[in-house]
C-alpha cells in the first residue's frame, strides 16, 4: 500500500506527469506514422522535431496566451495572437523540413514533396492551405489535452474545496445549535430545582443521555432517524415536566424502517415552538408533532397554539437563531431535496417539513 502511495505521489510529481505525457504522444505520434522510415533512427529524430513543436505549441498557449489574453477577456487578439503563432511555427518547420529532413532522409519525403506545386518553393509549401491546417491541427491537438485536463483538475480542486467549506459551515452551525439547545434545557432544570422538584432526578438522568448524543452521538454528517427519534422523546419528556398541565403534546411517530437524516434539525423546530408557543402561554398550549415517510419522503410537522397573552410582545421581528441555522443546514445538505412550509395562523403557528430519504 505504502509503495502505491508512493508511485502515486511520484506521478502526481507536476514535472513527471508532463514527461509522462509527451513521451505518450510521442510514442502515439510515432506509432501512428503513415511514412515509411528507412531505419529506427530516422523515425526518432523525425518524431523528436515534430513532437519538439507540439511542445513549444502548448507552452506558449497555455503559459502564455491563456492566461495574459484569453484569461482577461481579449478574445480577438487571443485568437489572432494563436493564428500568428502557428503561422511562424509552420514557417519555421518548412524551413527546417526542406533544409535538413529531406537532404538527409530523401527517400522518404518523395512521395510528400508531390503535393506542392514548386517543391523548391518555400513560397509554394507555406501558401497551401490545407498543409497549413493539417500540420497547425497536429501542433494543437496535445494543447487541446493538456487544457482539458487542466480544466477537469481545476473542477475538481473547486469541488473539493466547496466540500471543504461546506463542512467547515456545518461545524459552525452545529456549534451554534448545540449550546443554543443546552441553554435552552439548563434553564428547565433550573426551574425544577427552584422549585425542589422530585421531578429533578429525572430530568438529570434525561439530560444526560441528550448530551451523550448531541455531544458525541451526531458527529456524522447523517445519523439514523431512530437515534433523532429518541432524542426528540426525551426532550418531550423534559418538557412534558417543566410545564405539567400546561401542555398537551401529541407525538405520532409512524417511522418503522431505518433511515439516515442529518442530526438535530427535527429537533431545533420542536424547540421553536415551545418558545414561542408555550412558555409565554398562562392557561394551556398544545404542541402537535407528525413524522412519517411518504414515498421516497420523510414527512415532518410541528404545529403549536398561540399565546393570547402579550400578542403584541410575541411577534418575532427577527428569525430566531435556531431556525435560521436549521435552513442554513437544509441549504447545504439537502439542497433542491428540501422543502418548508410555514402556516402562519392566528391562532396556530405551523411548520411542515419534508427531506428527500438519504
Amino acid at each position: 500500500m505504502n509503495v502505491i502511495k508512493k508511485y502515486s505521489k511520484t506521478i502526481n510529481n507536476p514535472m513527471i506527469s508532463q514527461l509522462i505525457f509527451w513521451l505518450l504522444i510521442f510514442v502515439f505520434s510515432a506509432n501512428s506514422s503513415s511514412l515509411h522510415f528507412e531505419n529506427v533512427w530516422e523515425l526518432m529524430e523525425t518524431y523528436a522535431f515534430r513532437v519538439s513543436f507540439q511542445i513549444i505549441t502548448a507552452l506558449i498557449c497555455i503559459y502564455l496566451l491563456i492566461p495574459r489574453l484569453l484569461n482577461r477577456g481579449h478574445k480577438g487578439l487571443f485568437i489572432f495572437s494563436v493564428l500568428l503563432m502557428l503561422v511562424v511555427l509552420f514557417l519555421i518547420c518548412n524551413i527546417i523540413r526542406m533544409n535538413y529532413l529531406e537532404l538527409k532522409y530523401p527517400e522518404t519525403y518523395t512521395f510528400y514533396t508531390k503535393r506542392f506545386e514548386d517543391p523548391a518553393s518555400l513560397w509554394s509549401r507555406i501558401t497551401y492551405l490545407p498543409e497549413f491546417l493539417s500540420i497547425s491541427l497536429y501542433f494543437s491537438y496535445p494543447t487541446f489535452l493538456l487544457v482539458a485536463i487542466k480544466f477537469y483538475k481545476d473542477q475538481q480542486k473547486l469541488i473539493k474545496l466547496n466540500e471543504q467549506k461546506k463542512a467547515t459551515e456545518l461545524a459552525i452551525l452545529k456549534n451554534q445549535l448545540n449550546p443554543h439547545f443546552l441553554f435552552n434545557t439548563l434553564n428547565n432544570l433550573y426551574a425544577l430545582t427552584y422549585k425542589k422538584s422530585d421531578q429533578a432526578v429525572k430530568v438529570i438522568e434525561k439530560l444526560s443521555g441528550i448530551l451523550d448524543y448531541t455531544l458525541y452521538g451526531c458527529t456524522d454528517k447523517y445519523v439514523s432517524i431512530f437515534k433523532e427519534v429518541e432524542l426528540i422523546e426525551n426532550y418531550l419528556a423534559l418538557e412534558k415536566i417543566r410545564y405539567g398541565k400546561r401542555v398537551n403534546v401529541h407525538f405520532i411517530n409512524e417511522i418503522d424502517k431505518e433511515i439516515k437524516i442529518a442530526p438535530l434539525l427535527l429537533l431545533t423546530y420542536i424547540e421553536n415552538a415551545f418558545k414561542h408557543g408555550v412558555s409565554q402561554e398562562l392557561k394551556s398550549a398544545e404542541v402537535a408533532i407528525h413524522l412519517c415517510t411518504i414515498e421516497n419522503q420523510i414527512s415532518f410537522t410541528v404545529r403549536n397554539t398561540k399565546s393570547n397573552y402579550g400578542k403584541e410582545n410575541n411577534e418575532v421581528k427577527n428569525q430566531p437563531i435556531g431556525l435560521k441555522n436549521v435552513n442554513q443546514q437544509l441549504e447545504l445538505l439537502y439542497p433542491g431535496k428540501h422543502s418548508v412550509t410555514i402556516t402562519n395562523d392566528p391562532q396556530f403557528y405551523e411548520v411542515h417539513l419534508t427531506l428527500q430519504i438519504q
